[in-house]
């Protein structure tokens, strides 16, 4: 879970936000009509086209500001199309995207916190194109999935909830780490809905202005930290449980295209360059390697179900992936008893030297894995 979300707004309000944040238009430097420059700065969102066909999209993004930000595109209702996290000053993405026709929000959130200065756009035109039959069946597979996912992660929710409220804290932190691998398997699309990551998965410090603070890692901290159980401890279990039963029954209706399968891979190697690498995460219970393992099961899902077409238009990219997944899958290894189990070495006990490398193969996998958006889609020369 990166350090603060979106927080949802209506359409209206998304109009007026837009209005007094500075996103303002430019023209066009672009090559293509499907080609939207977006200049993020630490004051504005520039983007070159506020009109673009519907279909397949790049956005070329520059961060010319001197903050880290992130760079998304939303549905008028708040949900994630598609997202590029930490993006540093000075540095450049390209992201690849499907949008139908219809209206969208760009935004640009400097320092990775708020609201983001935002900017309306629409894409225009009919359907989108006719896809390659292998990447319907690999949407469909990938909705499968998430279901999955999201079917097995609530009754390990409800053994870590009957803990807690039990006043166990031994079972209680016994189960806390398995409850959450489901949920990191597939957190982008946990996160595409907006509204649901915020109440179970936030940290301390990326508590929005009056949010309260629910979810696993408050009872983390009550856990680990302050050693002991209280009530509302156990009010927030209950809550815990209904806003995971909310996810489990919204999972089949998040808006899945092979393009936001390939970004949503590559946000799970930014959740642990940026939280688990570092020790964020789970900073009370140092459970940040089971975590850091369900985060590139996820990645390889995604990749394994585009893998067949990816192959097809970027071999030598499908050559480097699969490389770099089994290298980083090696070295995670290392921290576990055996092959299938979850018991992680705790990361407190991991040193410097071992981070450096653990970061180092995070680092390799991510850079070619940016590239698999734009490889499920067009042709390399």
């Amino acid at each position: 879970m990166r350090a603060a979300r979106l927080s949802v707004l209506t359409f209206t309000a998304v109009a007026a936000l837009t209005a007094v944040t500075g996103c303002t238009e430019k023209g066009s430097s672009g090559d293509s009509d499907r080609v939207i420059d977006v200049t993020a700065t630490d004051s504005k969102c520039e983007v070159s086209k506020k009109e673009f066909p519907a279909g397949h999209v790049e956005l070329a993004i520059e961060n010319k500001g001197s903050k880290v930000t992130e760079v998304y595109v939303l549905f008028p209702d708040d949900r994630i199309v598609t997202e590029r996290e930490n993006i540093g000053p000075g540095t450049k993405q390209k992201v690849t995207a499907e949008v139908k026709a219809g209206a969208y929000t760009i935004a640009c959130k400097p320092g990775m916190k708020g609201d983001g200065i935002r900017q309306e756009v629409k894409a225009t035109g009919g359907s989108v194109a006719k896809r390659d039959p292998r990447l319907d069946a690999a949407v469909a597979a990938y909705r499968k999935y998430a279901q999955e996912q999201a079917d097995a992660t609530l009754p390990l929710a409800k053994n870590f909830a009957a803990a807690v409220k039990a006043g166990d804290l031994e079972a209680a932190k016994k189960a806390y780490a398995p409850s959450r691998i489901g949920w990191e398997r597939t957190e982008p699309v946990a996160e595409s809905f907006g509204d649901i990551d915020p109440k179970v998965d936030v940290r301390a410090d990326g508590l929005e202005g009056g949010q309260k603070w629910t979810g696993w890692h408050r009872l983390e901290k009550s856990l680990w930290q302050d050693k002991k159980i209280s009530a509302e401890d156990k009010t927030l279990a209950d809550q815990l449980i209904t806003d995971l039963t909310d996810w489990q029954n919204r999972v089949g209706k998040a808006d899945i295209t092979p393009t936001s399968m390939a970004n949503g891979a590559k946000e799970l190697l930014d959740e642990v360059a940026t939280g688990k690498v570092t020790g964020e995460e789970e900073r009370y219970s140092h459970t940040d390697l089971v975590d850091f393992k369900a985060n590139v099961e996820g990645a390889e899902k995604s990749y394994a179900l585009l893998k067949p077409v990816a192959a097809e238009n970027n071999a030598a990219l499908v050559t480097e992936l699969d490389k770099q997944f089994a290298a980083l899958n090696t070295l995670l290894d290392k921290y576990r008893a055996d092959k299938t189990s979850y018991d992680f070495t705790s990361y407190d006990k991991v040193g410097d030297a071992d981070r450096k490398q653990l970061s180092d193969g995070v680092n390799a996998l991510a850079e070619p894995l940016s590239k698999l958006a734009a490889a499920v889609v067009t042709k390399s020369s």
